[in-house]
């Protein structure tokens, strides 16, 4: 559903990605893992159009071919089915949860700038809505301000916009930031969900969630893949021992429980990569 060859940025002297080829396939759930820094965020900027490659290709699956999207906008990108989720939680806060989804699917479709008429008159859009807030968890906060939601709440609902629109790709970036134990479980679940029908690839500093829910993983390290495989053999590998794991062993790594108040918007202290290589 989605491959890059040899994708490379550089910011002056600076090789934030270097040389990435990746192939996501339309079954797959793929973590992207790494020490901050790395250049996780920076390669899903090159992805969604936000950033634009110094060198290399991007291309997504259109029907029995590969359509090139290196030098598609962010809204193209979206219109050629690649939808994310963001390390920083982005919603309109002063909106109900109902209307967020709503926007995303209204945006993603031909209604998105018949401005003319009123947004109520587009059923499907809304029915898509609550669908969607059906299999986030969220049906009963349907018209709940947004910014009044825990921030585990709002983690799920980035999650039910990406889902509008019915993408093909799913780039989450740190889902289970900031979360707590509770939410984390509930935000597990939902990506193992989603992810039976749609092809993901998943940012996430929480080893124990990458182990058990991921089909594959990549490993960047200085913008550069060092390893790939499946989760038990990117666990053995000496260099990722090396460079990232530091001895990691199962269950050694937990959730901040206290995260989970709707003012913390910052993450945990793992997720610190935003705007950094």
């Amino acid at each position: 559903m989605l491959r890059t060859s040899g994708l490379t940025k550089q910011f002056g002297g600076l090789t934030a990605v270097d040389d990435v080829d990746l192939a996501l396939d339309s079954d797959e759930l793929c973590s992207l893992i790494g020490p901050n820094g790395a250049g996780k965020t920076t390669f899903f900027d090159l992805l969604t159009g936000v950033l634009t490659p110094t060198e290399g290709t991007i291309e997504v699956r259109d029907g029995d071919g590969w359509r090139d999207v290196t030098d598609a906008t962010p809204y193209e990108t979206a219109d050629y089915g690649l939808h994310r989720s963001y390390q920083i939680t982005n919603v309109f806060p002063t909106s109900t949860v109902l209307e967020n989804v709503r926007i995303a699917a209204q945006a993603a479709s031909d209604d998105g700038w018949k401005l003319w008429r009123n947004a109520g008159a587009f059923e499907r859009h809304v029915e898509e809505a609550h669908r969607i807030l059906d299999r986030v968890d969220l049906a009963e906060e349907a018209h709940t301000p947004a910014e009044s939601l825990s921030h585990g709440a709002k983690r799920q609902l980035e999650v039910g916009i990406a889902l509008a629109g019915e993408p093909d790709v799913l780039l989450l970036d740190e889902p289970n930031a900031g979360v707590s134990s509770e939410s984390v479980d509930r935000i597990i679940d939902l990506i193992e969900d989603v992810a039976t029908d749609h092809a993901v690839l998943l940012v996430e500093h929480n080893m124990d969630i990458v182990m058990n829910v991921s089909d594959h993983v990549v490993v960047l390290n200085q913008g550069s893949v060092i390893a790939e495989g499946s989760p038990d053999e990117v666990r053995g590998d000496p260099a990722v021992q090396e460079a990232y794991l530091g001895g990691y062993e199962p269950g050694s790594l937990g959730a901040d429980s206290d995260a989970d108040s709707p003012a913390d918007e910052t993450g945990n202290g793992s997720a610190t990569e935003e705007g950094s290589a």
